[in-house]
């Protein structure tokens, strides 16, 4: 079957004139006629026609074998390891694919396919790429050299419809009393950072949280590839960072993208994830009046997240390092920590608010709100625990007086004013 394929693939290209646009019905002709003259003088079952006709479709139009994969909704992640396997992630643990690409020229195709519908170029020259599918899914791609076993695609897969804060409660990744005490802190304007490990569901939180900002408001979302889902928001402005063209001009970077919306008079800005020195960028907005700024970066913990702030604002700057706690501890007022446990689920391990800059010490401030316990215990197959909230550290949250609850340092009313820290 895969060497028919493959033979009838081959005269599928000679066929059709890539110079000129085909429609679909044109290809499913010629892939038909194709079929036909192949079952010339042998049996071939009429599933197998069905199939083929299928595969060959998806090898010119689609992305051959991967698209059973993005039309399978319960896939989050795909990982092509070149022609030797194909592996997706179901429900937080990997597999093996029984299926992979029959020779290292389609593999190829498929990869410049992904690459020219995204705007993108790909090769020797440039091996590397990131790029966004129409259906908002994210894809890597790194060629040879620099891959040693063929081409890698890796495709996270996002939801249809983005996961709301309800859906997280329901799957136990957040309680109610947290969402609820998080709702009350985005509406405030606090300035809130998200970190966690690669898959440990940042960019989902990202969407969930943002559910809880007023609708009235203008926000501006700024990423390397746009993949944030904001719903609800009328006024909802958003920006893509470009990579440069093929001669090495006219980036436009995170940075270059942090600094003109502050020109386009946002409430707040949502910068999908920083990397590297956009970081002090971030900072500056978050420090001139930008209040209710969201953001995620990659870190093992709230302390290692600090630190690797730290660092990235070096990489930009060449300032004191007191002076880069300052800034940070001025600008980011809570830290929220995602993780993978060892059943796979994805949980709010940690929420710490940072309290200010101990000039003696020299060390950034923070205070635990609430930390993940576990039970000690497993539930068929599940992590069994709860976020504690550390004694005195919240505020009572009766109904009629949890809007004005805050951190234990900042007693006061957040429908009037959000108390800055003195740095």
């Amino acid at each position: 079957m895969e060497q028919k394929q493959e033979k009838l693939y081959a005269l599928l290209n000679e066929k059709l004139d890539h110079t000129e646009e085909i429609s679909d019905e044109e290809i499913l002709v010629e892939i038909d006629k194709l079929i036909w003259e192949e079952a010339k003088g042998q049996y071939m079952p009429l599933s197998e026609k069905i199939t083929l006709r299928q595969q060959l479709f998806n090898g010119i139009r689609r992305l051959d074998i991967l698209q059973e994969l993005l039309e399978d909704e319960s896939v989050t992640e795909i990982m092509v390891n070149g022609t030797d396997g194909i592996f997706v992630e179901r429900e937080g643990r990997i597999r093996c694919w029984e299926h992979r690409f029959v020779s290292k020229t389609k593999l190829e195709d498929v990869v410049q396919q992904i690459a020219g519908k995204c705007n993108r170029i790909v090769n020797e020259a440039i091996p590397i790429t990131d790029a966004r599918l129409e259906n908002g899914d994210r894809v890597n791609i790194v060629l040879p050299p620099v891959a040693v076993n063929g081409p890698i695609i890796t495709i996270r897969r996002f939801p249809k419809e983005p996961i709301t804060m309800e859906r997280l409660i329901e799957l136990g990744s957040v309680s109610k009393e947290v969402a609820d005490f998080l709702k009350q802190l985005v509406c405030a304007g606090y300035n809130i950072f998200i970190c966690g490990g690669t898959g440990s569901g940042k960019t989902t939180f990202l969407n969930a949280l943002s559910d809880y900002i007023p609708k009235d408001e203008r926000i501006i979302t700024i990423e390397d590839n746009a993949e944030l889902q904001i719903q609800g928001v009328e006024n909802l402005v958003r920006l893509e960072a470009r990579k440069e063209n093929t001669e090495g001009k006219h980036a436009v970077t995170i940075r270059d993208l942090i600094k003109s919306s502050l020109r386009m008079r946002p409430s707040r800005i949502i910068v999908g994830e920083v990397r590297g020195d956009e970081v002090v960028d971030m900072l500056q907005a978050m420090n001139t009046g930008m209040d209710g700024s969201l953001s995620t970066g990659h870190g093992n913990s709230p302390s290692d997240m600090l630190v690797r702030l730290e660092t990235m604002v070096l990489m930009g700057l060449e300032m004191p390092l007191s002076a880069v706690r300052r800034q940070i501890a001025s600008g980011i007022d809570i830290l929220i920590h995602l993780g993978r446990l060892r059943d796979k689920s994805r949980r709010v391990l940690e929420i710490r608010e940072v309290t200010g800059y101990d000039y003696e010490s020299g060390e950034i401030v923070t205070s635990v709100l609430y930390e993940f316990l576990e039970d000690g215990k497993q539930k068929e197959g599940r992590v069994v625990g709860k976020l504690h909230k550390k004694r005195g550290a919240v505020p009572c949250a009766e109904t009629d007086t949890c809007r004005n609850c805050v951190p234990g340092s900042r007693s006061f009313d957040l429908n009037v004013n959000k108390q800055r820290k003195q740095v």
